[in-house]
């Protein structure tokens, strides 16, 4: 096999940032360092995007994430209607429903956030991802192998299509390359939690069931001979189910209609059939010198609740400003030090969340299968054991609170709050800021951008002591809102690149120094 250097244009071998993985996580990450100006390249071991479905909800948070990139219009024009926003149990496809659930700020807009989450396949997000910008990306390349040095990476890596081994240096490297990561693996990274949970099968067909669903819609159908998705809008679904044993030789169209029901007469027009493994771990660390973890690299999550997807699209979030301040030299570099300081806790109680929603999930199941088996009546109705919210996680979404060096308090005593269920917004350090309309159609989180926001009801008193050294944009926050912020009229809150509070100024500034002694302070080593 031949050996050269990479041939990355205009770089010399050598790049800011080496995105290893292209799915929905690598590529959001792609164009939210694009928007930073900084340099990256993708690399992706397969050829193409992934033809399956795999994810399907983007929720609320990613969602407010994409409406900065510009690209939640997009991705909500090819999603289903608000109405798909629900789940269904069901005995069969063809029975009424026993039980549902509505997948919260999905099925409708809720107060604390200006946009909607979208349920649509991962087969539709990735292609708008990708096109989201212009920073190359290398289909049939693998990365094989990692040398740390002092001021960067050395990756090995292998194009499958040229029959190239080369290499590559980049001064950091982000691994978004999967639940199976090369990169982890690599780097010796250990894993905690229960691991896998079992093995699944997904098939993709084609069959009319639309007078089963059509005026009960719905995002997914449990049932007890498997789980039923709806795909696009315009047609296509899913079954998966457990992996049976002799999977090689298996019927997958007579499985599927099997599945439907003894009364179904219903012939499924299999087109695609992909075996995985559900994984439910988190990574022991999320970094390794320069080299960073993310996505299902960083944490394996069950899908029930669609919390995978989206905890990585908010680990990117959180990371690239700190990637963009560093190679750009308004940070220190120890600010990466918080990244796993502020992301590992969320990863690590979204995995005990989504546990409990897939446990939960299996006992309805489970015990609506053993009445049917054993001549039990079985009730028309049965109480799921969650409420509504408790299946949305909008407090574990929307209510995410950091704690590291690139959060400075204010003194004042966190309210207790219960992360899995309610969201109640605050402005408190650490927490995302509270969405509340500045104007008809903007938003505080569309104030967030590629710098830091200082939101005060006095701006003037403020301008006088801002400063050069990092990008920075001072906002008008109206009266109405000071109470509710915790603020006094000259009382300001400085909001970090991600939308999350680094500061609160309860009353006026202290002295003409404090925005640079605290723009210093959040973009610090963490050790410092």
């Amino acid at each position: 096999m031949a050996f050269q250097e990479f041939d990355m244009p205009g770089a010399g071998g050598e790049v800011p940032v080496l995105i290893v993985g292209g799915g929905p996580v690598g590529l959001t990450a792609r164009a939210l360092l694009e928007r930073w100006g900084v340099q990256a390249l993708l690399v992706e071991k397969h050829r193409e995007l992934s033809p399956f479905p795999r994810s399907r909800l983007v929720n609320v948070r990613s969602m407010e994430i994409y409406r900065r990139l510009g690209l939640a219009a997009k991705i909500r024009d090819a999603a289903f209607a608000p109405e798909y926003g629900r789940v269904r149990f069901r005995d069969t496809l063809h029975d009424h429903d026993f039980a549902t659930a509505a997948m919260v700020a999905v099925n409708a807009p809720v107060p604390a956030s200006p946009v909607i989450g979208a349920l649509t396949s991962q087969d539709r997000l990735e292609p708008t991802l990708l096109a989201a910008a212009d920073a190359p990306v290398r289909f049939g390349v693998e990365l094989t192998g990692l040398t740390e040095e002092a001021d960067g990476v050395v990756a090995l890596l292998v194009d499958h299509r040229r029959g190239e081994e080369t290499r590559l240096r980049a001064r950091y490297v982000l691994a978004t390359d999967g639940a199976n990561s090369t990169v982890r693996q690599l780097l010796g990274i250990g894993t905690t939690g229960p691991g896998a949970l079992g093995d699944f099968t997904t098939v993709v067909f084609d069959a009319d069931l639309k007078r089963w669903c059509a005026r009960q819609p719905a995002g997914v159908y449990f049932t007890a001979h498997g789980t039923f998705a709806p795909l696009y809008p315009e047609g296509g679904w899913a079954w998966f189910g457990p992996t049976p044993d002799d999977a090689v030789r298996a019927d997958w169209s007579q499985i599927v209609s099997r599945a439907l029901g003894p009364d179904a007469d219903v012939q499924a027009d299999v087109l695609r059939v992909q075996h995985w493994a559900m994984n439910a771990f988190v990574a022991e660390r999320l970094s390794h010198g320069r080299i960073l973890l993310a996505g299902d690299a960083a944490h394996a999550l069950p899908v029930i609740g669609g919390l995978g997807m989206n905890t990585g699209i908010a680990d990117v979030h959180n990371l690239c400003w700190k990637l963009a301040g560093v190679l750009t030299g308004w940070a220190d570099p120890g600010l990466l030090e918080t990244y796993g300081v502020e992301r590992l806790p969320v990863a690590q109680e979204t995995l005990r969340q989504t546990v409990a929603n897939t446990h939960l999930m299996v006992q309805v199941v489970n015990r609506r299968r053993e009445q049917l088996q054993s001549g039990e009546a079985a009730p028309a109705q049965v109480e799921l054991p969650w409420s509504e919210r408790y299946f949305a996680q909008l407090g574990l979404v929307l209510g995410v609170a950091y704690s590291s060096a690139a959060v400075l308090g204010d003194g004042t005593p966190p309210e207790p709050s219960d992360r899995g269920t309610d969201y109640v917004p605050t402005a408190e350090p650490g927490h995302r800021m509270p969405h509340l309309w500045l104007t008809e159609n903007r938003s505080t989180l569309d104030a967030c951008g590629e710098w830091f926001t200082l939101l005060t009801p006095d701006p003037t008193h403020w301008e006088q002591r801002t400063s050069t050294s990092w990008p920075l944009h001072i906002e008008t926050l109206p009266d109405e809102y000071t109470d509710l912020c915790g603020l006094r009229p000259r009382g300001a809150l400085l909001v970090r690149p991600d939308g999350h509070i680094g500061a609160r100024w309860q009353d006026g500034p202290p002295s003409d120094a404090v925005l640079d002694q605290a723009l210093t302070a959040l973009t610090r080593s963490a050790s410092a």
